[in-house]
């Protein structure tokens, strides 16, 4: 968290006091992310792409989300890139980031989730940022049988919301450490006490995980699409978003 309200700092000095970068008649995307480096050494820059704005360039940047640069890279925008359609305002940087989303999970291993399998035919796959402590979240687990029941996999996802080393946090790596940790979620979203052990665990790098990719509270639902819904969505209504009848 720390290293994210640093670079987002980092951000807003630079809009402030004006980002002068050394003059190039030309530059290519290799020159937008040195240029970037340049004026925030500390940021890591994943990707450089063209956006549908000609002349401002998509550069994620990890921890931070996405941000538009100029070709010739003396201004960026730091902040969403609207589009003005037929169906009203679309949100372009949300767009991205879905992609963004999807490839994060796809490199999470399936033995470092706690998984409830649909029954029967497979019809879609859900990842949720969940916290043990989280109302919400006890209320969107009551309803997992039925997702399950409608041929929808759930998966979870660490994101103890008070941060790392806080209860919530504690809890959620004594269910990981259990020997059931699917009975042990069980329990400890119904408020019973589960038994407090340690072990080697992915709940810190999960909760990391899930502010790089955009996630902020509890529960934050990612569909297969990368596209991240926040917040409790009743299981027949989610059913519906996905398509399954």
């Amino acid at each position: 968290m720390n290293k994210i309200k640093s670079l987002k700092q980092s951000l807003t000095m630079l809009l402030c006091f004006g980002f002068v970068a050394s003059a190039y008649a030309e530059t290519d995307q290799k020159d937008i992310t040195a240029k970037f480096k340049q004026a925030v050494p500390q940021a890591q820059i994943e990707s450089v792409s063209e956006s549908p704005v000609p002349g401002l360039y998509a550069v994620e940047v990890v921890g931070n989300g996405i941000i538009y640069m100029s070709e010739d890279g003396e201004h960026f925008i730091a902040g969403d890139l609207y589009r003005i359609g037929a169906k009203g305002l679309a949100n372009v940087t949300e767009e991205q980031m879905n992609g963004v989303r999807a490839k994060a999970l796809l490199a999470v291993k399936q033995d470092q989730l706690i998984s409830y399998p649909a029954k029967g035919k497979e019809k879609a796959k859900l990842t949720v940022f969940t916290d043990i402590d989280c109302g919400y979240c006890r209320k969107f687990h009551q309803e997992i049988p039925e997702l399950n029941e409608l041929g929808i996999s759930v998966s979870y996802m660490a994101f103890p919301r008070a941060g790392v080393g806080s209860g919530s946090y504690n809890k959620y790596v004594s269910v990981w450490c259990s020997e059931d940790k699917n009975a042990s979620m069980d329990k400890a979203k119904q408020r019973k006490p589960v038994s407090s052990k340690t072990c080697a665990n992915p709940v810190q790098d999960q909760y990391l995980l899930g502010q790089q990719v955009g996630v902020n509270s509890t529960p934050n639902l990612v569909l297969e699409s990368g596209e991240l819904i926040r917040g409790y969505v009743p299981a027949a209504q989610l059913a519906q978003r996905l398509g399954i009848n």
